[in-house]
């Protein structure tokens, strides 16, 4: 009987799994929710679409409280001013709505964005409707979206998030620059390594 449990037990959690996280948007969707308003830490309302540059926009899940991120922030940093200096908007979602309540609150993120001198849009996914929608799983995590709101890259800002020393390819620098000089993307997907976007049940 106990092994029969243990056999089952691991196919009911992947089966639980299977129903509560979607699989990413697949390369060349459409924007899901991009015109739901979500608080940004100035206090405003604001939508993916409205913060949307000439060329696109750089979608990011992120948080403040992921080792990864952290350690990877001043990557972060430089990758959106980039984004901005190539004509695209950039927009920060936090969807930890399981950490709400402490470490990922709207003052927490508005302390972070301070301390880290974030000079674009910072907001809360509230219910992680907008990670729900895109199948986000992981900070950072990255969706760039073209000028027609057409997915061409998902994944990681680079190859080695562990070592900065070590990165062979700058994944997501790559795609930005290959959107704006209107060629097609070269690496369209790569792996996110980061923490799970903290759900709630």
């Amino acid at each position: 009987m106990k092994k029969i449990f243990f056999i089952l037990a691991p196919l009911a959690v992947a089966a639980g799994m299977a129903f509560t996280m979607a699989d990413p948007l697949t390369i060349g969707s459409k924007m899901p929710k991009a015109t739901v308003k979500m608080k940004d830490v100035s206090g405003k309302d604001i939508s993916m679409k409205d913060v949307a540059g000439e060329n696109g926009v750089l979608v990011m899940f992120s948080c403040n409280t992921c080792p990864y991120v952290i350690k990877n922030q001043e990557r972060t940093n430089e990758i959106a001013r980039h984004a901005y200096k190539m004509k695209l908007g950039v927009i920060v979602l936090n969807s930890n709505e399981a950490q709400r309540s402490s470490d990922d609150s709207f003052e927490a993120m508005q302390a972070y964005a301070k301390s880290q001198k974030y000079a674009w849009s910072y907001v809360v996914d509230k219910d992680h409707e907008v990670a729900d929608a895109f199948g986000a799983n992981r900070t950072p995590e990255c969706f760039l979206f073209d000028k027609t709101m057409t997915l061409v890259y998902h994944g990681a800002i680079d190859d080695n998030p562990s070592d900065a020393a070590a990165i062979t390819r700058y994944h997501l620098k790559e795609a930005i620059n290959e959107l704006s000089g209107g060629k097609d993307i070269t690496v369209k997907e790569s792996r996110s390594v980061g923490c799970t976007i903290k759900r709630n049940k």
